[in-house]
């Protein structure tokens, strides 16, 4: 489990009971995601706008800056509203489609990790050729098949996961969805797999 469900789910402890934390909650969610979507959007903006900053290497900062953006929008914008209402139920098509994009932008950040490090390898070992090898024609063609190679693994990684037999219900009792709900549900024969 990564860190931003275990946060996501130290923050959605049961408060129920109070709506004044319900709204703190969900008040809470919403200062967090504003912050993560501006955080986001300054550098994207500001390597749009600068063409001095159109070189490789901002490039694939501002398609992580992208990546991060995405995946927050995956997770945060259903407890914000949920916390304040106390729905704490995902059904089964919700948290496919959650777990779908959230491993998809999370692959596709671990492919751009390994891009930018060999730009950077090209960058200190190689700095005369570096003009030569690393092309915008190169850059756009690694970011397009990070891109496909992160659809391709969370097709596999999803459809796999959603071909379980299920004997249990198909509403997941938490705001945030993830591989051990999933596996909880699902037949005890598949959870020893």
């Amino acid at each position: 489990m990564d860190n931003l469900t275990v946060f996501i789910e130290l923050l959605l402890m049961d408060i129920t009971g109070s709506w004044e934390l319900q709204v703190l909650q969900g008040v809470l969610f919403l200062v967090i995601y504003l912050g993560a979507l501006t955080g986001n959007l300054m550098p994207i903006t500001l390597i749009l706008t600068d063409t001095s900053l159109h070189s490789p290497m901002y490039f694939f900062i501002s398609n992580m800056a992208l990546l991060d953006l995405s995946s927050i929008s995956v997770i945060f914008p259903r407890p914000v509203p949920n916390s304040m209402t106390g729905n704490m139920k995902v059904s089964l098509a919700q948290c496919a489609s959650q777990m779908f994009f959230y491993v998809f932008f999370a692959a596709v950040e671990f492919t751009f990790l390994v891009v930018m490090s060999y730009d950077r390898y090209m960058t200190i070992c190689h700095p005369l050729n570096y003009g030569l090898i690393i092309t915008p024609s190169l850059c756009s063609q690694a970011a397009v098949g990070s891109w496909a190679s992160g659809l391709v693994y969370s097709a596999i990684h999803i459809s796999i996961l959603f071909r379980l037999p299920f004997t249990k219900t198909n509403v997941i009792q938490q705001y945030v969805c993830n591989i051990l709900q999933i596996l909880r549900i699902s037949s005890p024969d598949v959870q020893f797999s």
